[in-house]
């Protein structure tokens, strides 16, 4: 990760670029004074740095004239630390790369995000390099947005010997689309408050599914009128609860959500019914929250209206913006029947169609992808998003495991499962719309499964039918 501070170039470069006439070569100094060990080309020597000692680290980078920069665009949709987190991979890209200059546009609502691009790509403007959920690559491909990803960025089997297994799904007709930065597990949060103000251990959160039904029933604080106050445990298929019923409670009931070639459901099966009717007993027996309440459950745990909330390592970055105060603790996901389990996922980098149209807006496409997908940028994705570094190396590192926030996620890893989506806004809804059956119509939990399940064969079908 030292290797990563390196690249932080003074921004006086930056404006170099923009005002050369002429190419020109600029000496680049930076002030070192922690320990380091500088292991990087275009230095003079390798150098190692005690702590405290002041360094100069000189090297030289070729500034060139106006009119041989390439502009590319990258695009986002709106979440401030992975805005945060991006602006500054573009400024260090920038640095080392100076005939390339990014766009980045990031003012984009999540909600109109893939609007956005299906408006772009066939006028053929837009971006050069866009994220994308990796379950969207499917309907991405088919809909001629993306290319497949040149040699030059990774080989397949650079990726497989690289990355999180979880990259892999970002394969497709045999070949990958996409390569992401970060990753990210589920894992169970807990806010210590409200759990001593029940009378519970703040330091002895669920670690079962058997503690978390006993808890979360303690936890819920109720009104003269049986109203909810505080919430013990909302389950919430809109945001992460339709992934824990998929990846995670089918598994550990000892069912399967998906035979091995990703063509047919069988999450509906006796233990997925098992473990829906689980799923759903929060809110239509137990009463200790919805998803309804207090804007979502997101909002009820960041409010301190929420004992328990199941979620992904990247709401750690929301909760130091938006609820620095919150006095909170992270733990893997309960288990059951001995079985650890956990939903594994990604947004990853794709290069579009647009660029492949331009050799040199190509080529610094390619070079700004491979940049902030190194394991220095997973690093720096870690400190300011709270997302897991994709690259296995960074993932690895030892302080990362030790973390009390994010070592609960990165301890998922090994055990964690992506689901492949072919439809991933479509396959969400059809665990969301038999959620809401069973909690609004009073439907039996297996039939509204099995109906689920069906609708979901018809979206698998049609995919395959051509492939």
């Amino acid at each position: 990760m030292k290797k990563a501070l390196f690249y932080i170039v003074s921004l006086f470069v930056f404006g170099l670029v923009l005002a050369a006439c002429q190419p020109q070569t600029v000496e680049v100094t930076r002030v070192v004074t922690e320990t380091e060990e500088v292991e990087v080309t275009r230095v003079v020597t390798e150098t190692v740095v005690e702590e405290g000692e002041e360094v100069e680290v000189t090297r030289v980078v070729e500034v060139p004239a106006e009119s041989e920069v390439i502009t590319i665009e990258y695009w986002q949709y709106f979440f401030d630390a992975r805005v945060d987190a991006m602006n500054r991979l573009i400024q260090q890209f920038e640095a080392e790369n100076p005939d390339v200059r990014v766009i980045h546009n990031s003012d984009i609502p999540y909600a109109d995000f893939r609007d956005k691009i299906a408006a772009s790509a066939p006028a053929n403007v837009g971006p050069d390099v866009a994220t994308l959920f990796y379950g969207w690559i499917p309907a991405w491909v088919d809909a001629g947005y993306l290319i497949p990803l040149p040699e030059e960025v990774y080989t397949r089997e650079e990726i497989a010997e690289q990355f999180s297994p979880m990259v892999l799904q970002s394969e497709l007709d045999g070949e990958f689309w996409a390569v992401p930065t970060a990753v990210r597990t589920l894992a169970l949060f807990w806010n210590k408050d409200l759990f001593e103000a029940a009378g519970l251990d703040p330091e002895q959160p669920p670690t079962n599914l058997d503690e978390l039904v006993e808890m979360a029933q303690l936890l819920t604080e109720y009104d003269d009128a049986g109203n909810i106050l505080i919430q013990g445990f909302p389950v919430a298929p809109p945001g992460q609860a339709h992934h824990w019923f998929r990846e995670v409670l089918v598994r550990q009931y000892g069912g399967v959500p998906y035979s091995e070639d990703n063509r047919t459901v069988l999450y509906n099966s006796p233990e997925g019914c098992e473990a829906f009717t689980y799923m759903v007993q929060f809110e239509t027996e137990l009463n200790t929250g919805s998803n309804d309440l207090f804007e979502d459950a997101t909002q009820a745990f960041l409010q301190g209206k929420s004992a328990i909330h199941i979620d992904g390592s990247f709401r750690i970055g929301s909760i130091a913006t938006n609820a620095p105060d919150l006095n909170y603790g992270v733990i893997e996901l309960p288990v059951t029947n001995d079985i650890q389990s956990t939903f594994g996922s990604y947004w990853t980098h794709g290069i579009t169609r647009k660029a492949a149209e331009d050799p040199a807006r190509l080529d610094a496409s390619i070079r700004f992808l491979k940049f902030i997908t190194t394991a220095e940028s997973g690093a720096i994705w870690v400190d300011k998003v709270g997302e897991l570094p994709a690259q296995l190396t960074a993932a690895a590192d030892e302080d990362l495991l030790a973390d009390p926030i994010l070592g609960p996620f990165a301890a998922g890893l090994p055990y964690a499962n992506a689901t492949f989506f072919v439809d991933e806004s479509e396959q969400r809804q059809v665990i969301i719309d038999a959620y809401d059956a069973v909690r609004l119509t009073d439907a039996d939990p297996c039939e509204a499964l099995n109906e689920a399940a069906e609708r979901e064969q018809a979206l698998l079908d049609e995919f395959w039918a051509d492939r």
